[in-house]
This record gives C-alpha cells, sequence and structure tokens, in this order.
C-alpha cells in the first residue's frame, strides 16, 4: 500500500487545507462528504487524486487487476428509445445499420464457445417492442441447457422497466421469473446520470433514475448482484456525478448488492450530441480517481478497455481501478460505434495477462462475483495446445 506516498500528501506545507482534510480523512479510512466530492473534481491535482485512490485501491485489492472470459450477445439495436448520446440504436422504421438477431442465431452464438473456457455471457441490446419478458425468459433458459455453468449478466434497467410494464408484472415478479428461468446477475448499463434535468436533456423518455435505482433494489433483494454505470463527459456537471455516485453509495449501504462501479466517457461519434468535444485523457483519469475515493463502500471500480483503449486503461490502474473487464471476444458493438479507441474490441487471454504485467500488476481471471479462478503471475502460456479468448 501506498502509506508512505500519502503521508507525503498530508504534510506538504503548500496544500490546499481543504484537499488536506480530505487526504487525511482518506488515510483515517473516513467516509469523504459529497461536497469534498465535488471539491476533488476542482481542486484536485491528477499527482494528488491518484496517490489517494490508488492507496484506496492497494488496500481494498492489492496489486490485484482483475479481468474474465466473456463475451456479448447483442439480440437487436432496434430501440424504443431515443437517446441523443446514442450511436447504437435504431428505430424500428428504419433499416440502415439496424439488426435482429432470431433465437437460432443467438444459440449458436453459445454453441460456438463449446470448449472453450469462459465463464459469462453478457446480454444487452436495444429495447424492442416485439422482444418481451418470456422470450428473453425462454432464452436464457435454452442458454443455460447448451452451457449450465455460465453466469449469465443480462438486460439493463431501462430493458428490464419496458419488459416488466408491457408484461404488466411488478418490477420483482419479472426479475423472479428471469431468475428462474438462469438469469444470474444485472450489468449497470442505463445509469447515465440521475440528476433528473440533465437525463430531460439527454434521455428524457427511458425509465428514469428512480426507477432503475428501484430495479437494482429489487434484483438484490431477490439474490442477484449487479454493477452500476455513470456516463461522464458531456452536459453534466461535477456536481453532477457526485450526485450520482452519492444515490449508488447510498443503496449500496442498504443492500451491498453491486459488484463494480463503472464509468463510462461519452464517445460523440455518430450521435445527437456530437456537437460536445469528447473530455481528455486527464480527466478520465481524475474521474476513475475521484470515483474509488468517493464510492467506499464499492470492492471494486473497473475501466472497460475497449471504450478508453489498452493504453488508458493500463494508466488507470495507477489512480484507483482494479479491474479492466474482459477478453469480449468482438462481441460488442455498443462502443465502437460511437467512436471508442478499439475498433474490434477483442484481447486473447494472454495479451490482457501481458497488458496488466507491462504496468507491474497482478493478472487475475475472475468469474462474475470476483471469485478467483487464475493468478497468472508465473502462468505459462507455451503449454497451452491453443490460446483461447
Amino acid at each position: 500500500m501506498q502509506m508512505e506516498g500519502v503521508l507525503e500528501v498530508i504534510n506538504q506545507s503548500n496544500l490546499d487545507l481543504s484537499l488536506k482534510k480530505i487526504a487525511e480523512k482518506v488515510f483515517a479510512s473516513e467516509r469523504i462528504t459529497f461536497d469534498e466530492g465535488v471539491l476533488l473534481f476542482e481542486k484536485g491535482e491528477l499527482g494528488f487524486l491518484g496517490t489517494l485512490a490508488n492507496f484506496i485501491r492497494e488496500k481494498k485489492n492489492g496489486n490485484n487487476v482483475y479481468f474474465n472470459r466473456n463475451f456479448h450477445i447483442e439480440p437487436t439495436n432496434i430501440c424504443v428509445f431515443d437517446c441523443k448520446f446514442c450511436s447504437y440504436s435504431r428505430l424500428l422504421k428504419q433499416k440502415d445499420g439496424a439488426w435482429e438477431l432470431n433465437e437460432e442465431q443467438i444459440l449458436e452464438m453459445v454453441k460456438s464457445y463449446d470448449g472453450k473456457p469462459v465463464t459469462e455471457v453478457h446480454i444487452v441490446g436495444g429495447v424492442h417492442p416485439k422482444m418481451g419478458l418470456m422470450y428473453f425468459a425462454n432464452l436464457i433458459k435454452k442458454i443455460k441447457e447448451i452451457r449450465p455453468e455460465i453466469h449469465v449478466k443480462a438486460f439493463t434497467a431501462v430493458e428490464l422497466e419496458y419488459m416488466c410494464r408491457k408484461a404488466k408484472v411488478s418490477y420483482e415478479e419479472g426479475l423472479k421469473i428471469l431468475k428462474e428461468h438462469g438469469q444470474n446477475s444485472l450489468p449497470g448499463g442505463g445509469a447515465e446520470i440521475f440528476d433528473e434535468t440533465i437525463r430531460k436533456q439527454i434521455c428524457e423518455d427511458k425509465c428514469t433514475s428512480a426507477e432503475w435505482l428501484e430495479i437494482h433494489e429489487t434484483a438484490h433483494k431477490l439474490g442477484m448482484p449487479s454493477n452500476a454505470t455513470m456516463l461522464y463527459g458531456h452536459v453534466e456537471k461535477f456536481e453532477h456525478r457526485i450526485d450520482h455516485m452519492n444515490r449508488l453509495r447510498t443503496l449500496q449501504d442498504k443492500t451491498n448488492g453491486f459488484n463494480t462501479f463503472i464509468p463510462l466517457k461519452f464517445r460523440n461519434k455518430e450521435n445527437q450530441m456530437s456537437h460536445i468535444a469528447e473530455v481528455n485523457t486527464i480527466e478520465d483519469l481524475k474521474n476513475y480517481a475521484v470515483s474509488r475515493i468517493f464510492m467506499d463502500n464499492f470492492n471494486h471500480i473497473k475501466a472497460y478497455w475497449p471504450m478508453i483503449g489498452r493504453t488508458t486503461a493500463q494508466l488507470s490502474l495507477a489512480f484507483g481501478v482494479d479491474d479492466i473487464d474482459g477478453t469480449i471476444d468482438d462481441t460488442t458493438k455498443i462502443y465502437t460505434m460511437a467512436g471508442s479507441e478499439e475498433q474490434s474490441p477483442a484481447l486473447t487471454t494472454q495479451q490482457l495477462v501481458e497488458l496488466i504485467k507491462q504496468v507491474n500488476r497482478t493478472p487475475i481471471e475472475r468469474d462474475t462475483l470476483y471469485n478467483v479462478i487464475q493468478d497468472y503471475t508465473n502462468y505459462d502460456f507455451s503449454k497451452e495446445s491453443e490460446l483461447v479468448s
């Protein structure tokens, strides 16, 4: 742990007194306030934030960097909602760039991983008016028949709100049906920014902040853990980011059901917010660091490498991040269509391990719930007859 580094920061004679107070709190494992979170964004220099965030990160997770072997299924990008930042979705009447996989095509994707040690399938997509609750419940059941041991992480709260509303069931009833058919957890998408004034500007017609939080709280009560995200770097201000994190932190206090927090960078290619410039890498790293400092009851902070690129993902590991997602296997288009750094997001396990080792961290393959599958510190890939993703 970087204890000496934090002490050096605290003892700097020229350090702003308000920042010194925050550093002392971090050193003493005390929670910082909303106003202190905003202050970190406004006054905290990158080195200062990195020192505090890395101290917390190493206190919680040592030198470990987690990843998993996963693939994505995106059944469709046809969507009833019109999010201004989205480069991915297409309205039902649009033909150009739209796709809709049928059940046979989806199950063939799952079968294509026979004999490969993937542990998770991540299912998200557009909100299609003809793909309802029971359609997806039965699809999950069939996936589990093909691959009984695989962890099914599926459907954002946006998708779930629409499914339950169309099926005329409560969130609890809908989630119970999905769980009974084999769904194990929820991804964190659709959270965007919780502040209602910002949400009205960027995604007015989809589920509200209260609904998103209620769905995740309900899932946690049913024993279905989830992730949480935040879309940053568009029209929001620092206080909106902290408000967002604070609502998540409050729910985590109540349920302890979130696995990880994932800040997601706004990308401006070919969407209705293309006139807004993207934030730079320094802002990305500051945002990861403040997230790690503020979200004290989240065990993990994830940087999604296909979105920010491999180099920034490596840098983030010194700014509070301890997870860089998984192998992906080029199975997601959500960020590539928005202009992400990685236009073919796929890494072999060996490539991911080398990426982590290059910055002197310990590569740990995990399952979805952060149980350790393999420590790759001294792993010899030459002994494998075939490298798998």
